[in-house]
């Protein structure tokens, strides 16, 4: 599966590109923000914040056909800055506890993968990043390096660490 194509129809103006964005772009952009989160409301936000920025900022991006990137860009800073905020609020790690899904939540992603993704959750931040870009969405490790605005061999590396990660964690499940 490819990502879908970054570029949009030209002739459109910028309200009309932006529509076409988040109709096409949206629930995609939730998925990964609640994979990032394990939360749906927070997913939401985030993606809303990220989509009300480039509505502000479009018309002074230098390449709106890299408007999908930012996107992805701000959605994963969006998330980060959620698990700071929750951190300082808290005083405790990020780790939900593995009981912690709504049955909205379940529905989302399906009982078949609650175990993968309460793994995924307690993956270190870089790493969880790295295997969702990756294998969640596709993306090359370039278009992951990209995004998460690391190197490419930073990407494979936390990939890696994170793969390795998973499968223990998942072994621990059997």
């Amino acid at each position: 599966m490819q990502p879908p194509s970054e570029t949009l129809p030209a002739g459109l103006e910028a309200g009309q590109r932006l529509a076409v964005l988040y109709q096409t772009h949206a629930l995609a952009l939730k998925k990964l923000a609640f994979l990032m989160t394990g939360d749906q409301p927070t997913a939401e936000d985030v993606v809303q914040d990220a989509f009300l920025g480039l509505y502000r900022r479009y018309r002074s991006l230098d390449d709106t056909d890299k408007a999908l990137g930012y996107l992805r860009t701000s959605v994963l800073n969006g998330c980060r800055s959620v698990h700071r905020v929750r951190s300082r609020r808290r005083g405790i790690t990020l780790d939900a506890p593995a009981d912690s899904m709504s049955a909205e939540d379940i529905a989302v992603v399906g009982e078949a993968n609650r175990e993968v993704l309460v793994a995924i959750r307690r993956l270190p931040a870089r790493q969880r990043e790295a295997v969702v870009l990756r294998y969640y969405l596709d993306m090359t490790e370039d278009q992951a390096a990209q995004a998460m605005g690391v190197s490419r061999g930073t990407v494979k590396s936390a990939t890696s660490r994170g793969l390795a990660a998973l499968a223990r964690l998942l072994e621990e499940t059997k």
